[in-house]
């Protein structure tokens, strides 16, 4: 803004300099001129014929002009050896010194070639015009001369110049101090995100900016508090997801210590140890695989979506499921669509309920399983007719190492990660996993995916 009000000041001080120049210029060129029509046609009022004296000439010119304040009409007659003679209107001009006065510069101005010129003196300049009247034999006999003292035009533009940069100084300055205020005002919100950021640790997340306003500030503040709301909730869910990791694991490991350091020599009590050593291990290791697919869920390349025969998918589910448990199995429906989803994964969760169904129901009791079109997405489910689960336990059963609270999971010796390893499959195909009641009780697990092509 400086340099801008600078140039703006400096331009307008060209332009006004630049205006005085045409000025004085017009002015000397008019006045010149009136004199050599004066001198062509004029007539000697006294003869009634031509001037044929210069000093005449000059006298009866001047007596007729009316001159600036700073402008000076001079008649100058040659005289031999000495300076020209000079006649002039008989006024003050509000300068140093004047033309009439310095005879060293009329001197310099009779006898320049020139018709227009510029006198630079130390007592000020002097911009000139000059007509000169001649003898019968061509040499300058007399001559007129028309003087312009730009000084105080000029000091006048520099006058105004001074008073436009000192305005454009306090400009700046108001401005530099509005501008200040207002950026101050205007970044408080971005140094309270940094101050923040600066003060956020993992234990301690609770930090958040005050919101004021509706603009893009406020819009920042608010993305970033909606950021540490998400950072918070993963990062208690993280803790929580490592206490209950460790506490699962924590007791195959004291299982399996236990019955080693107890295991005498006995070879049938040997054998039952191992056996259980084993099978505690088994359920260790389907913890750990279970926890390493949660972990890939987060990943973008978790599902690999492509178009899938509904039908064809739902008939494989079902074939695969039926040798998980003698069960009544049957395949309710089919839906005849095409979906992008990604079969591996869908046959993954399916055969999970499945083996959740069978968990929680006895032999011969029927599981249904099958697909349907609703509306533009489709569901496939799995429907069991055993014992149901509670209302209080339809949230908790989704969750990482939750089980239900009522009789459903006697059955189970699982670590609580089935369910939520199909909550997670549907999530990464943009669905989500519900569960509603089966008529004549029990069971359904339904997941509700995406759109369906016919």
């Amino acid at each position: 803004m400086a340099v801008g009000l600078a140039s703006v000041a400096t331009t307008t001080r060209s332009i006004l300099l630049r205006d005085v120049d045409h000025r004085v210029n017009g002015l000397l060129a008019q006045e010149a001129g009136e004199f050599a029509n004066f001198e062509e046609r004029g007539v000697d009022p006294e003869t009634g014929r031509p001037f044929t004296d210069p000093s005449r000439l000059l006298v009866e010119f001047l007596v007729r002009q009316y001159a600036d304040p700073d402008e000076e009409l001079i008649g100058l007659v040659e005289r031999p050896g000495s300076t020209p003679a000079q006649f002039r209107q008989p006024r003050d001009i509000p300068v140093a010194v004047p033309l009439h006065k310095d005879a060293d510069a009329r001197r310099r101005i009779f006898d320049s070639p020139d018709a227009t010129g510029t006198l630079h003196r130390a007592s000020g300049e002097i911009r000139w015009a000059k007509v000169a009247v001649a003898r019968a034999g061509g040499e300058t006999e007399a001559a007129f001369v028309v003087a312009f003292h730009p000084g105080r035009e000029q000091a006048a533009v520099n006058e105004e110049f001074r008073i436009l940069l000192a305005i454009s100084g306090v400009a700046l300055l108001m401005t530099t101090g509005i501008g200040w205020a207002v950026a101050g005002r205007i970044l408080k919100p971005v140094r309270l995100v940094r101050t923040a950021a600066a003060q956020l640790t993992e234990q301690d997340l609770t930090r958040r900016i005050p919101v004021h306003g509706r603009d893009d500030i406020a819009a920042l503040a608010e993305t970033f508090n909606d950021m540490l709301d998400r950072l918070e909730r993963a990062f208690a869910a993280q803790r929580e997801f490592v206490d209950d990791a460790g506490h699962e694991l924590r007791t195959p490991i004291t299982i399996v210590r236990g019955h080693l350091e107890l295991m005498g020599d006995d070879p049938a009590e040997r054998e039952e140890t191992i056996r259980l050593v084993t099978d505690e291990l088994d359920r260790m290791s389907r913890i750990v695989e279970d926890l390493l697919l949660l972990a890939k869920a987060e990943r973008p390349d978790f599902v690999t979506p492509e178009p899938v025969q509904l039908a064809e998918l739902t008939a494989d589910v079902y074939v695969k499921a039926r040798t998980l448990g003698e069960r009544d199995w049957q395949l309710a429906e089919v839906a005849d669509v095409e979906a992008a989803l990604d079969p591996q994964r869908i046959t993954q969760a399916m055969v999970q309920l499945a083996q959740n169904a069978v968990q929680h129901t006895a032999p011969g009791q029927t599981v249904r399983i099958g697909s349907r079109a609703d509306g533009p997405g489709i569901e496939l489910y799995v429907a069991d007719s055993g014992c149901g689960v509670q209302p209080q336990d339809g949230e908790v059963i989704f969750e990482r190492f939750r089980r239900g609270t009522s009789r459903r999971g006697a059955r189970g010796s699982g670590a609580g990660l089935g369910l939520s390893i199909v909550r997670a499959i549907a999530e990464a195909h943009g669905g989500r996993v519900r569960l509603r009641d089966t008529d004549g009780g029990g069971a359904t697990f339904v997941l509700l995916l995406g759109e369906a092509h016919t």
